[in-house]
């Protein structure tokens, strides 16, 4: 393996508490990368040498983006959907059976190459850890081919047999979440980290979350909740309760909910996209950062609520319509992603860590909310090999 000195980086973002601010930052710095990890940062002056030399021409470099919610095992398109929703109609979680039938007719090779696809297009555009979740699938076969197919483009991956009721199960919701958490979850499991529910309206209630996500758990499976998307419910209480790595959507909450995440180790991931492409309202960013919640940004990237893999667009939104900081954007993108997932390895810039960079084409970070829409990647290094 050889060595790689960055140097003549404009701002380096660490996420590295031992370095000022919340994110870290350095001046006129350099990164050092041996083999697959950051081995040292500092000062451009003072720096090493190396088998390779970047010049980052005065960029900014930040850890690869952390995607801790994305739907990306699917067939299908929902352009329909959209443009009626975009024309008046009121989302629901029901468009969810649309791509249900859609991905049931799928080949193995169809869904591998479209996941391959979204994977390269977050990757290309910063993104270096996804996770990815089944749902889409609701039968014992289909969800286990899903997280198959999702387990060989990352480690992260999440059984949502729980995403909505399966249309045969219609008119007995709880046959089927006998079937989650029995056969289902038996077929699932060992290609699972994670396991999820949606606990919402339309979809499962607190008790039958509860049971799906127990059953998971005393399979080894660690628990996350899709939370209070789309109006107030047991969710996120449910997600504490029960040591969740992350409650997601988080859009109505309770004072009660916010003292909750704040004083646990849930992270209250926000997926900004989805209220972008419902015309929902926004999840309230700021009073969970003024509580002491750990904020995760994600794209919920998915072909009906959410079909964007840009992390750099749920910062610029984050910032003009959650509240948020430009900084605290970054932060939560990078560093409250890995949090989500449980993660130390990635989401910082620091010697140990995995060498998953972005080199914008931009002197600082702030550029990602400061020209939203544009194209600012001039580099990525994935595991210390440079992709783009």
């Amino acid at each position: 393996m050889s060595s790689t000195l960055i140097t003549n980086i404009g701002t380096l973002v660490t996420n590295d508490p031992s370095h000022p601010g919340l994110l870290g930052l350095l001046e006129k710095a350099a990164v050092v990368l041996d083999g697959s990890v950051v081995t040292w940062t500092g000062s451009a002056a003072d720096a090493p040498a190396a088998d390779e030399v970047v010049d980052a021409q005065g960029r900014a470099l930040l850890p690869g983006f952390v995607d801790s919610h994305a739907h990306l095992v699917f067939a299908g398109d929902r352009t329909a959907e959209f443009n009626a929703r975009m024309s008046g109609q009121a989302y629901s979680a029901g468009g969810i059976r649309t791509t249900v039938a859609a991905t049931r007719a799928a080949s193995d090779a169809e869904l591998d190459a479209n996941l391959a696809r979204f994977v390269r297009e977050a990757l290309h555009q910063g993104t270096t850890t996804i996770e990815c979740k089944s749902g889409y699938g609701l039968t014992v076969a289909d969800e286990a081919r899903a997280l198959r197919i999702a387990a060989t483009h990352t480690p992260e991956t999440t059984y949502l047999g729980a995403h909505v009721v399966a249309p045969e199960f219609a008119a007995d919701p709880a046959a089927y979440v006998d079937l989650v958490t029995g056969e289902m979850l038996d077929a699932c499991a060992p290609h699972a980290r994670w396991v999820d529910v949606f606990c919402e309206n339309g979809a499962f209630d607190g008790d039958q979350a509860r049971a799906v996500l127990t059953a998971g758990m005393e399979r080894g499976l660690i628990p996350r909740v899709h939370a209070n998307q789309l109006s107030h419910g047991p969710g996120v209480q449910l997600a504490v309760e029960l040591g969740a790595a992350s409650a997601d959507h988080c859009t109505h909450l309770t004072d009660a909910d916010v003292a909750a995440l704040a004083g646990s180790a849930t992270v209250a991931t926000l997926l900004p996209g989805a209220e972008f492409s419902t015309r929902a309202a926004y999840p309230d960013a700021r009073r969970l950062l003024d509580a002491g919640a750990t904020v995760a940004l994600s794209t919920d990237c998915n072909p009906g609520s959410s079909f964007t893999s840009s992390m750099a667009f749920c910062i610029a939104v984050a910032v003009r319509e959650m509240g948020m900081t430009p900084d605290e954007a970054v932060h939560a993108a990078t560093a409250g992603g890995a949090r989500a997932l449980r993660r130390t390895d990635v989401g910082r810039i620091a010697p140990g860590a995995r060498a998953d960079l972005l080199l914008l084409d931009a002197p600082s970070p702030v550029h990602l909310a400061y020209r939203p829409g544009v194209p600012l990647t001039a580099g990525v290094w994935q595991a210390g090999v440079r992709v783009r």
